[in-house]
């Protein structure tokens, strides 16, 4: 099934002077104008098109990429504001609106909002809204494991730490002792399920997995051998230290210099851990 708001790879049926028309399945046959079709494009190949509403409320196709798609969250610019509502740059020539009823806060010229694209059940037409809790249950079934890599977008700051949404569709929270670099709203960012609570809510990391131990047991072989093969830090240390050595977290440190012990390339001291002496 074809949707408006959604990308697709659709055939050329016939090509005129204005542009070409694509098959469309059960929207029929979509007019991709001219400006966007390549000049070797022939009936019988197949191009990839988001499909969305002209000023006519007509389906009409692009080859322009969108910031986000319908059923998508994206952190985007108001580029003008009318007796409408607000108009944002998602990407494509046609700006998209949101409408008073659905700003969390007026929005203002030149300012980014966190919005989410839904199509209005009135017109049909692309909308987006920055009430993104209307867009997410949190008591919303899902089937998540911890340590699984997942697909974030920031999206504000708690006394706790960070919220995230999660594949576009749940929320999670990113503690703040747990966060060693720079998060922006809006900014996409690949993280991990760190543990189910019982009420159903996500705690989220954005350390973990093999490649990310595999980094961190980097990071602190180089410290020691920058620092004559010993740090004053072990397993009992402060977090607070911990992070100021190393950026990493006390759990993610641990499990790091717990790899390191096993291999036999660091001993545990009451001081702190040192660089085993080649052999």
């Amino acid at each position: 099934m074809i949707s408006i708001g959604h990308t697709y790879q659709l055939d050329v049926v016939k090509r005129l002077n204005f542009g070409v028309y694509l098959d469309a399945k059960d929207l029929g046959e979509v007019l991709l104008p001219r400006r966007f079709v390549p000049d070797d494009l022939s009936e019988g190949d197949s191009i990839e098109v988001f499909i969305y509403l002209d000023s006519e409320d007509r389906p009409v196709a692009t080859t322009q990429i969108p910031r986000a798609r319908v059923g998508e969250f994206a952190y985007l610019t108001v580029v003008d504001t009318s007796h409408m509502g607000a108009f944002l740059d998602w990407g494509l020539d046609k700006d998209v609106l949101v409408p008073f009823a659905e700003q969390h806060v007026p929005m203002k010229e030149g300012h980014s909002y966190l919005v989410y694209l839904y199509r209005d059940r009135v017109d049909g037409r692309i909308t987006a809204s920055s009430k993104l809790d209307k867009f997410i249950d949190e008591h919303k079934a899902h089937d998540f494991k911890p340590q699984q890599v997942v697909d974030l977008l920031i999206a504000n700051s708690t006394e706790l730490g960070y919220k995230a949404i999660i594949k576009h569709r749940y929320w999670g929270v990113i503690y703040k002792d747990e966060v060693f670099q720079r998060l922006s709203f809006g900014q996409h960012k690949k993280g991990f399920i760190k543990h189910i609570r019982a009420d159903g809510k996500i705690d989220l990391s954005l350390q973990g997995g093999q490649k990310t131990r595999d980094k961190n047991v980097t990071i602190i072989l180089n410290y020691l051998k920058n620092k004559n093969g010993f740090a004053p830090v072990h397993d009992k240390s402060a977090p607070q230290l911990i992070a100021q050595l190393f950026g990493m977290s006390k759990g993610a440190f641990k499990k790091a210099i717990g790899s390191l012990y096993k291999q036999r390339m660091i001993t545990i001291e009451k001081d702190g851990i040192r660089l085993t002496p080649p052999r």
